[in-house]
């Protein structure tokens, strides 16, 4: 038997789903919960991660991203160079499954306000490459 490599819990991101109405943990047919696999387990993990602010987990205080400390910060060069860093120290302490291939930050051409994180990453066991532009809205709590 063919097993996956990682499989997790699919969540329904308020931020990213934004075509359903519900969101957190996503109930399958059968009552049971519905489950996520290989490159779209790690892709949902880098996700949640990059979204979570420290200190909001149960039992995990550290685990998440500080990109929430630039919130009302300048667009500028300063803040992109601080936004990599989080994005990156946070992938580097609790994705161990992924390498960064690339990581760029840059401001938004339609929107003042929003910066343009764009991600690169390759899963290690796997050697698969995703890629993930998340933008991130220096004006507002939230993505």
């Amino acid at each position: 038997m063919n097993m996956p490599v990682y499989s997790a819990w699919r969540f329904i991101h308020p931020d990213f789903d934004r075509e359903r109405s519900a969101q957190g943990i996503v109930i399958n047919n059968t009552g049971g919960i519905d489950m996520v696999e290989g490159a779209q387990s790690v892709r949902q993990a880098v996700l949640l991660l990059l979204t979570t602010r420290p200190g909001e987990r149960v039992m995990r205080p550290g685990y998440g991203c500080d990109l929430f400390r630039l919130l009302f910060s300048p667009n500028d060069a300063t803040t992109h160079g601080l936004a990599m860093h989080y994005v990156r120290t946070a992938l580097q302490k609790w994705e161990p499954r992924i390498e960064i291939v690339h990581l760029d930050v840059c401001a938004n051409a339609e929107e003042a306000s929003l910066m343009d994180i764009s991600l690169e990453y390759r899963v290690r066991r796997t050697q698969d490459t995703d890629a993930i532009t998340l933008p991130f809205d220096l004006m507002r709590e939230g993505l």
